[in-house]
């Protein structure tokens, strides 16, 4: 069985037509030691030779013709690389340009690997003869540019899948915060941008990048002072993107303790033997403790593991490099060898017994590559012939010759396996990566400004805002009728809260109305009771009467403001307000004209005279009732009270109140109300040092005093509060200022009259008037009465 040395990281292997051999083996340059031998890299050769023999046993491919094949050793050198390709295109161990001492035997096809720089070397002297070069190493896009390679053909597809394959990964494992190291190549720049570019779609970080030095299978040491970076990086998760030199930077950097602990996401494209390196170095699998490879879909060669299994030199005893690979791994000769060291090999030794760690039996990207290369060379020159048979040569033509540049495989497009899968070299606890970890719900991210977008803080939501996501961007408001719960992680609906009659303060207040309505019913009792008595009649017991009863009114309208709100509720809380207390004021303003005029009387002239004893004062009550009745025609003609909602007022509660609709209407009615007041005020001011028995003008003046406090006070508190305190402001004012006008003007009289009935009399009114100066007005303004 030919072969080709074993101890180099790159093979290239010549196709050629041989009809009467079956193979045709040339050897070239196996002078390096054996001892720097690896032998993974003649698994290649095992499966290049195992579709040789496949095709030429085949009776659909290719029949009656066989291929053959030289194999070149591809060492990492310019210099032997350009050799190489010149005895390959010159013929034997001859270097002469231009010339080939085989024109019998030219190679129609090179199969070549494992990195895209090999290919591109040769390819320049390759392109010269239009010799099809089939590069089984990982798709490089400059070698996709048909204008300087038109002969190259790449077996591995586009590396897109493998970005997305990284890109699910460390989302599965939410790694979010990652640095990268990747080739010093037009490969590795492009891998880098079209990972960015993933990696930005879906929100992951780069802590920095690293370029690696450029290899071409030597292992190039790394700066060291590059990879300090690592011990300052906050970022637990590394992918590397490189060739087998790259992972050697990184076992040298072991020695610096730089890497221990780190998780490094690699990929087994860029070398076909990257896992054979964790059995060679001494601590390798401490060193990538819990480190994850990824690789393609393995997809066996059918009959190549029964192949691996049934190889052995007894076989091939032509093949030098096989019986050395048994020497070497078993320590055992072939029978029949002069080597007298070690004892014979067993008949029944096998490829599937050697150490682990050359894992002989494993099918690697390359192995695959390789075999489906050597297949397509086939496919294609069989093709070919069948067309030439077609076409009826001319006699004589040799079918079998056939001239590389005639033979390029235009349409075919060899697509790698699309899928991924990650090996777990050595289990671990899944490591966290990130710079800043995720926030919960009921928080929002907030960036760091100058770092990236992975970094940032998390902010609580507002008291009125929830977030219900991880990681959210931004909090949201609930709607008007929800408030956040306590974690602000979801909206709650909100209770609906209203001055309710059960509630402790509508249930004081409306107890507070009903016990003033019941006194003012009392008092009511008393004056009707005790109408014929002079400090009834005094004070005109008419206007008393009327006073009273707008006072009963105006304790009971402050019940329309306690009770869930209703359209009719609404407007009735505000007119009745409105009018009772007209009717109150201007009562109070009418007995305060009717004081000023009984002591006018004294001065000479009729006119005060007729006023008083007409009874024109009275008429002041209709007078102000209807202008009032007019400003709430106008409102509810308008702009009516109705029933609203305050959802801002009291974040955890929607409160159901009364709108008033024209607020200008409003304070129109109790700026009208205030007016009234203040001309009672002032003109009981200016009676209040008249005689005063039987006369009330000090008590009005009190009753005023207290009234137009009440409301002067009611302003600003009532625009300061909110919800139903808002309510019940106006409720107190309303009760406050009731009970005001009820005390100060009629709690002295029923205390004459229940308490002291010795001085509501005319005898006690003459004993106690003394001159006559004093006695003439009360006469008077008894008799006005």
């Amino acid at each position: 069985m030919p072969t080709a040395s074993s101890n180099f990281p790159f093979i290239l292997i010549s196709v050629s037509f041989a009809v009467k051999k079956l193979f045709s083996l040339m050897y070239s340059h196996l002078s390096i030691p054996l001892f720097r031998r690896n032998w993974k890299h003649f698994q290649n050769v095992l499966a290049f030779l195992f579709a040789i023999e496949e095709i030429n046993k085949s009776s659909h491919l290719l029949p009656n013709l066989s291929l053959g094949y030289y194999l070149y050793n591809a060492l990492p050198n310019n210099q032997r690389t350009i050799e190489n390709t010149l005895f390959l295109l010159s013929g034997m161990n001859q270097t002469l340009p231009n010339y080939n001492c085989q024109a019998q035997k030219q190679s129609i096809a090179i199969i070549t690997g494992c990195t895209p720089i090999f290919s591109a070397q040769i390819g320049t002297l390759l392109e010269l003869y239009k010799s099809p070069q089939v590069t089984y190493g990982p798709f490089d896009p400059s070698l996709s540019d048909k204008s300087q390679f038109s002969s190259v053909y790449q077996m591995a597809a586009k590396e897109s899948f493998l970005v997305h394959g990284i890109i699910w990964l460390l989302l599965q494992f939410g790694w979010t915060w990652v640095a990268l190291y990747v080739s010093d190549d037009i490969q590795g720049e492009h891998f880098l941008q079209d990972l960015k570019t993933e990696m930005i779609k879906k929100g992951i970080c780069v802590d920095f990048t690293e370029k690696l030095p450029a290899t071409t299978g030597t292992e190039t040491l790394l700066d060291f002072n590059h990879m300090t970076r690592i011990r300052v990086s906050s970022a637990n998760v590394y992918i590397i993107y490189g060739d087998r030199g790259s992972v050697w930077n990184l076992v040298w950097a072991n020695k610096f303790d730089l890497i221990l602990g780190k998780v490094w996401v690699m990929q087994n494209l860029r070398s076909a033997h990257w896992r054979d390196m964790f059995f060679v170095v001494d601590h390798m699998p401490y060193l990538f403790h819990g480190s994850l490879l990824l690789s393609n879909q393995k997809k066996k060669i059918p009959g190549f593991e029964h192949f691996l299994k049934t190889l052995n030199p007894y076989q091939y005893p032509q093949d030098i490099l096989l019986t050395e690979l048994w020497t070497d791994v078993f320590h055992c000769s072939l029978a029949g060898s002069l080597c007298m060291k070690v004892g014979d090999c067993p008949p029944n030794s096998s490829l599937e017994f050697i150490p682990f760690y050359l894992d002989m039996m494993t099918v690697f990207d390359s192995n695959n590559f390789i075999y489906h290369a050597v297949y397509m060379v086939a496919q294609v020159l069989h093709k070919i012939f069948v067309q030439k048979i077609e076409i009826r040569s001319p006699e004589g033509e040799d079918q079998t010759m056939l001239l590389p540049w005639q033979q390029q495989p235009k349409e075919y497009n060899h697509q790698a396996d699309k899928y991924l899968y990650a090996v777990i070299l050595f289990s671990t606890q899944t490591p966290e990566s990130l710079c800043s970890h995720s926030c919960s719900p009921g928080f929002q991210k907030i960036p760091q400004e100058g770092r990236p977008a992975c970094c940032f803080i998390c902010v609580s939501c507002t008291e009125r805002d929830i977030s219900n996501l991880t990681d959210a961007e931004h909090c949201f408001q609930c709607a008007a009728q929800e408030y956040p719960n306590d974690e602000r992680t979801h909206c709650l609906p909100k209770p609906v809260t209203y001055l309710d009659f059960k509630d402790a303060l509508g249930l004081s207040m409306t107890c507070t109305a009903l016990w003033f309505t019941v006194v003012t019913a009392v008092v009511l009792g008393v004056f009707v009771k005790h109408r014929d008595t002079p400090i009834v009649k005094a004070n005109n017991q008419t206007l008393s009467f009327i006073l009273l009863i707008s006072l009963l009114l105006c304790f009971l309208c402050s019940l329309l403001f306690i009770g869930h709100p209703n359209t009719v509720t609404c407007i009735l809380q505000q007119v009745t307000f409105g009018l009772v207390f007209t009717v109150a004021v201007s009562t109070v303003l009418a007995k305060t004209i009717i004081v000023v005029l009984a002591f006018k009387v004294m001065k000479p002239g009729r006119t005060m005279r007729y006023l008083l004893l007409s009874g024109a004062s009275n008429s002041v009550i209709p007078i102000c009732f209807l202008i009032q009745l007019i400003i709430c025609g106008i409102w509810l003609g308008t702009s009516p009270p109705f029933v609203d909602t305050d959802s801002h007022s009291e974040p955890r509660n929607l409160i159901i109140m009364c709108n008033k609709g024209s607020l200008i209407a409003f304070y129109c009615v109790l700026g009208y109300l205030g007016l009234l007041a203040l001309g009672s005020f002032t003109l009981a001011f200016l009676a209040r040092n008249l005689p005063d028995t039987f006369n009330e003008a000090k008590f009005l003046t009190f009753s005023m005093l207290v009234f137009c406090s009440v409301w002067v006070t009611f302003l600003p508190v009532y625009q300061s509060t909110k919800g139903k305190f808002m309510v019940a402001v106006e409720v107190f004012s309303i009760l406050s200022s009731s009970a005001g006008l009820l005390c100060c003007i009629f709690a002295p009289k029923c205390y004459i009259i229940l308490i002291r009935p010795d001085k509501n009399c005319l005898k006690g009114l003459k004993n106690k008037g003394g001159s006559r100066r004093n006695r003439h007005p009360k006469v008077l303004l008894h008799k006005s009465v």
